[in-house]
């Protein structure tokens, strides 16, 4: 259920906002997406898998102070990460 290497790496290259960047927020939001876009896969397959379920409602929570915090940071930064990412808000 978690990402490979190669999937996490090519994330972060794609919104990466300077070199060996893996702690913005908008890395961060990226790699917590593809993971919850994973999990809500495995979660339409696996109905009763409650404790997934349970981590994926963290992830979620998790994306949205990120992105919270980005809203308050720049206000274009935050269009522009949603826009690429497909988030819809």
């Amino acid at each position: 259920m978690s990402m490979n290497a190669a999937a996490k790496a090519e994330v972060i290259k794609k919104f990466a906002t300077k070199k060996d960047d893996t702690g913005s927020p908008e890395v961060q939001v990226a790699i917590l997406t593809s993971r919850i876009n994973e999990l809500s896969e495995h979660m339409q397959q696996h109905k009763k898998d409650f404790h997934s379920r349970r981590g994926l409602l963290a992830m979620v929570a998790k994306r949205r102070k990120l992105l919270d915090y980005v809203k308050g940071k720049d206000e274009a930064r935050y269009q522009k990460l949603i826009k690429e990412l497909g988030i819809r808000r």
